[in-house]
């Protein structure tokens, strides 16, 4: 089989590992869900296999660094991780499993994990070698590095139950009193008078 795991439950490959012919081998490895990339032009040859027996996710990406992939980087991730939370294994694969579905994975792998993208990238290309997002989705996913960190930072500030405002510090501001503005009118007169 031409594709790999690349994390527990996570393979990725070219849309070869996903023909009717790998039916069996599919079901062998325990494969639940099944992320497939194409575009409109590939869409008679990439199309689900096997609706009846798998749950699908198709995204219609080109191949193109103008393309704006960025934005199925959350589906797919929320897709990957409905998956394994149920008990199941997904297969992520464009047509060659090499650059749109590449770069699905390589987002995946730095928001569950944390990385930032050349981590995720060297990390995916240790168990797939010929991985090769094009340049205009390798931009995007260093703009995701920044996107994700953010979120992850105000999970984790959620998380500690973090006041959101100073005035709810207490300490760090409270409201006036109508003793500072006395306060306030001495001083103003006491430089006043110098």
């Amino acid at each position: 089989m031409r594709r790999k795991e690349i994390v527990p439950g996570v393979y990725l490959g070219p849309y070869s590992a996903a023909m009717k012919s790998k039916l069996h081998v599919l079901e062998s490895r325990g494969v639940t869900h099944v992320v497939c990339v194409r575009q409109d032009i590939e869409a008679n040859f990439v199309k689900p296999n096997f609706p009846e027996r798998f749950r699908y996710l198709v995204l219609d990406i080109a191949d193109s660094p103008l393309e704006n992939i960025i934005r199925y980087f959350p589906v797919t991730k929320d897709f990957i991780d409905d998956c394994l939370q149920a008990g199941g294994k997904a297969l992520i694969h464009g047509n060659a499993g090499i650059s749109r579905s590449a770069a699905l994975v390589v987002a995946y792998i730095m928001e569950t994990f944390g990385l930032k993208y050349r981590e995720a990238f060297l990390y995916l290309q240790q168990r797939r070698f010929c991985i090769n997002p094009n340049a205009g989705f390798v931009n995007q996913l260093q703009e995701y590095e920044a996107i994700y960190l953010a979120r992850l930072t105000i999970q984790k500030l959620a998380a500690q139950d973090m006041p959101r405002t100073p005035q709810s510090t207490g300490s760090i501001a409270r409201k006036r009193t109508h003793e500072d503005d006395d306060d306030v009118e001495d001083v103003c007169l006491d430089v006043k008078d110098r």
